[in-house]
């Protein structure tokens, strides 16, 4: 049953693209500074949050779209949620066989301090990010805006666990609670793949 979109007023319109705008910067600081850190430390766990922050981009691009050129939007949210399916559960498989070769080679990840403060700024940024999603959604009745709001909230609990694992292995050494907690990522980044494909968000977000 597809949702009635509500006409928004020009100033939760302009709100609506300040957040999507400060979204949008941020995920590209994000994924460029995490996956650069995943690359240099081989820290699954940095690779399957930056992959995620890549995209909650190409997500919240396509929500700032919509509101800027006001289309019709059914269709759009529909193709836009499928396409944003089928990565999630791309990067899950891709995220999953790092994990598995570093678990299985032991002492290859390094710890990584640059990871550790994009994942501290992330889960303090992302819920605050999601909450204001949540709150304008509501005002506009954009699936599209509401699935954002979800993926921004994911990409706040994946920074938490992603984080837990790099602390265990820069302060304790322990190597393989990085690849670890790349694999407790994988069944939040399928989930949120499914509610993507079957184009209904996640009502706790």
């Amino acid at each position: 049953m597809g949702s009635l979109l509500q006409v928004p007023t020009t100033a939760t319109l302009r709100r609506i693209h300040q957040i999507q705008a400060i979204t949008i910067v941020w995920m590209i600081v994000e994924a460029c500074v995490s996956l650069s850190a995943a690359w240099m430390a081989r820290s699954p766990a940095l690779l399957a949050f930056g992959g995620d922050s890549a995209i909650e981009l190409l997500s919240a691009v396509v929500v700032y779209r919509r509101f800027r050129s006001k289309w019709s939007g059914e269709q759009t949210e529909q193709l836009a949620a499928r396409i944003t399916g089928g990565l999630l559960f791309t990067l899950a498989a891709y995220v999953a066989l790092v994990a598995a070769l570093a678990l299985f080679r032991h002492g290859e990840v390094r710890p990584s301090f640059l990871g550790i403060v994009v994942l501290i700024v992330a889960a303090v940024v992302m819920p605050l990010l999601a909450q204001q999603k949540r709150r304008l959604s509501a005002l506009t009745a954009s699936a599209a805006l509401r699935a954002d709001a979800a993926e921004s909230a994911l990409c706040g609990y994946l920074s938490i666990i992603a984080l837990a694992g790099l602390v265990t292995n820069a302060f304790w050494g322990i190597a393989w609670a990085d690849p670890a907690a790349a694999l407790c990522l994988i069944p939040l980044i399928m989930r949120e793949g499914w509610q993507a494909l079957k184009g209904r968000p996640c009502d706790c977000c």
